[in-house]
């Protein structure tokens, strides 16, 4: 990678990933893509170029990446769990016809493609115990249904026209940066806020329901370390698994209370989320992504805890 376009940099995993490109790669070969209504601010916007770059239209796209002479696209574009089964039809204008813009615009301009598929690609009939990398991908929301399309239409685009595609499936995320967007996994972000506050935490989330989760400076190593793998070792492409911890939101609370044992939390199950949520696997087999590219999380339940209570108290508290 030597000059890299982030579409979608001001959302919850762009605004961070395009940050630590930039540490990496150099302040002026990262350009933070936005949307108008969504432009960046702050650091993302005085830390190095910018530029509009609407996953549906494509001659614009196009424009940007010859302009800034790109080789690697990292298409974030995307609507969140929640949000996609409320707006389905603009979930797939934006996650499907964005994607074969992006995918369009890399095969004629020579560009690698990184576009993140999810543990809602998986559905109920999916095994949810070491969910396999290869197995039975069934999911009954939007959002599911966009990620399957989009591992297959990515695979699609690299077996027919070789674009080097690479995907990884990210469990929920975890971040004290950047605030959550409507997805289901969100209680486990909300909760730390709560926490830091000294509020009570009402959690949508049933407390017997596991879901993979993982911390954000985990997922953009990810990101960053699957793009630069050697692709003579890569079986798979489009999506790995990729695993950091599997809890519930009692053994959540119980970390929590660990650092905050003043902390109290009380339940209002969301019937929409709790169901996307049981869809979900409770844990993935990441052995794939071990073998092919070295895989391997820096954090697990309690490390990300520490440091989600440290950094969340600095924030808010202006430190």
């Amino acid at each position: 990678m030597k000059n890299v376009l982030v579409i979608g940099s001001t959302g919850q995993i762009g605004s961070e990933l395009t940050r630590e490109l930039r540490k990496r790669y150099g302040n002026n070969h990262v350009v933070a893509g936005y949307i108008a209504g969504a432009e960046p601010t702050g650091e993302l916007k005085e830390g190095g170029p910018a530029a509009v770059a609407d996953v549906t239209d494509g001659e614009a796209m196009a424009e940007v990446v010859k302009r800034y002479n790109i080789d690697t696209i990292y298409n974030l574009a995307a609507l969140l769990s929640v949000v996609a089964e409320s707006k389905p039809r603009l979930a797939w204008k934006i996650g499907i016809d964005g994607l074969w813009n992006v995918l369009e615009v890399a095969r004629q301009n020579g560009c690698a493609v990184f576009t993140p598929s999810s543990i809602g690609s998986f559905g109920p009939d999916t095994p949810h115990e070491l969910t396999p990398q290869d197995t039975l991908q069934r999911p009954a929301t939007i959002y599911g249904i966009s990620k399957v399309t989009t591992e297959l239409l990515s695979d699609y685009y690299y077996k027919k026209y070789g674009v080097d595609t690479r995907s990884v499936r990210f469990p929920g995320l975890s971040s004290y940066v950047t605030p959550p967007g409507g997805g289901t996994t969100d209680y486990a972000v909300d909760i730390y806020y709560s926490a830091v506050r000294g509020e009570r935490f009402i959690c949508p989330i049933d407390k017997h329901t596991r879901m993979d989760m993982m911390y954000m400076p985990d997922a953009l190593h990810a990101a960053i370390a699957l793009m630069e793998a050697d692709p003579t070792r890569l079986i798979h492409r489009n999506a790995f698994n990729i695993a950091a911890m599997s809890f519930d939101p009692e053994t959540l609370y119980a970390a929590i209370r660990k650092y905050k044992p003043e902390f109290e939390m009380v339940y209002d199950v969301d019937p929409l989320k709790e169901k996307i949520a049981e869809s979900w696997p409770d844990q993935m087999d990441d052995s794939c992504a071990r073998n092919e590219w070295d895989w391997a999380p820096q954090y697990n339940l309690d490390s990300m805890t520490r440091d989600m209570l440290e950094k969340l108290s600095a924030r808010l508290s202006g430190r």
